[in-house]
């Protein structure tokens, strides 16, 4: 018979920086290996970040449960819950700030800027879209409805209330958001635009780009010309599906590669970003019916491209 997983408890930690401390609840330990918890925390994380980190981490009270820090001695009981806060790693600061396109008591629309995650994912950790309006905002239940790109801007739904964000992720994974780009790529007069774009994507894990491969499609993106300047085009993109990097693959495919960007048509080696050359990729639009309040929503972001200011469409 399968178990069924008991909810999480409340974390009795404070958030860090916008940050929710790390849960850890206690495995079984069929060979009595761990007789106290330290030896399950040396044993865990000991090769990570050092006997002598864990081993400090205990006697300044990092590790907490309901009751209050963990001793050194504290026998071993499997299933408890354990909370602590990582050690965050030193971080630049995008210098960049969040716009708010909207805030009411159910969501809040940002305009991230290029280069700010979207939450914490990797060696990015603070700064992130989600840390920043968690702790800036004073919103420390705030959590994204789906996920845009690091290097693109534009506009990230996120849920205020924790009960209410199956209802905005389903719509996310239901297709029933129009989603609306703009690229800045270079201007080919023998295109011939609209077309819609349809391929089989395919992303490994480990592997920095995407690459389309033969068989059954599993991507489509529709790709509109909307003006013309000095050799380069500003494109409206539709995307169907959600692939990752799917909008940069299909307009490398075109032979028209997003202007900055870092991997298509070809990887540039990993260095500090460049911060006067954002990826000319921005999440222009969201339409959709609020699944909680019924009502028709629809933003607009308010980012301008380096490489085509505002002035020029506005």
């Amino acid at each position: 018979m399968r178990r069924r997983n008991r909810p999480h408890p409340p974390a009795p930690l404070p958030q860090r920086d916008g940050i929710d401390p790390v849960r850890l609840r206690l495995p079984e330990d069929p060979d009595g290996a761990w007789p106290t918890v330290r030896d399950h925390l040396l044993a865990r994380y000991g090769a990570a970040i050092g006997a002598e980190r864990v081993d400090a981490m205990v006697r300044e009270g990092r590790f907490v449960d309901a009751e209050g820090p963990v001793t050194a001695d504290e026998a071993y009981t499997a299933g408890r819950d354990l909370w602590f806060h990582r050690d965050f790693p030193a971080e630049e600061r995008v210098p960049f700030e969040i716009g708010v396109v909207h805030r009411d008591e159910h969501i809040l629309i940002a305009d991230k800027p290029h280069f700010l995650a979207t939450m914490p994912r990797g060696s990015h950790v603070r700064e992130t879209a989600l840390a920043r309006l968690r702790r800036d905002l004073g919103l420390p239940a705030l959590q994204p409805a789906h996920r845009l790109d690091r290097l693109t801007g534009g506009l990230v739904l996120f849920v205020v209330r924790p009960g209410e964000r199956g209802a905005y992720q389903t719509m996310f994974r239901d297709r029933r958001v129009r989603k609306e780009y703009e690229a800045v790529a270079p201007y080919d007069p023998a295109l011939a635009l609209p077309r819609t774009v349809r391929s089989r994507i395919v992303k490994e894990r480990g592997v920095l780009a995407a690459v389309e491969e033969p068989g059954e499609p599993n991507s489509e993106s529709r790709i509109e010309l909307l003006e013309v300047r000095d050799g380069l085009g500003r494109y409206r993109l539709l995307p169907a599906t959600g692939r990752t990097h799917q909008l940069r693959v299909h307009m490398n495919a075109l032979g028209l590669p997003i202007l900055h960007d870092p991997l298509y048509p070809v990887v540039l080696p990993d260095g500090p970003d460049d911060y006067a050359r954002p990826l000319q990729l921005l999440a222009r639009g969201l339409e959709f019916t609020d699944p909680v309040t019924g009502e028709p929503r629809s933003f607009r972001s308010r980012l301008e491209f380096t490489q085509w200011p505002r002035s020029i469409h506005s």
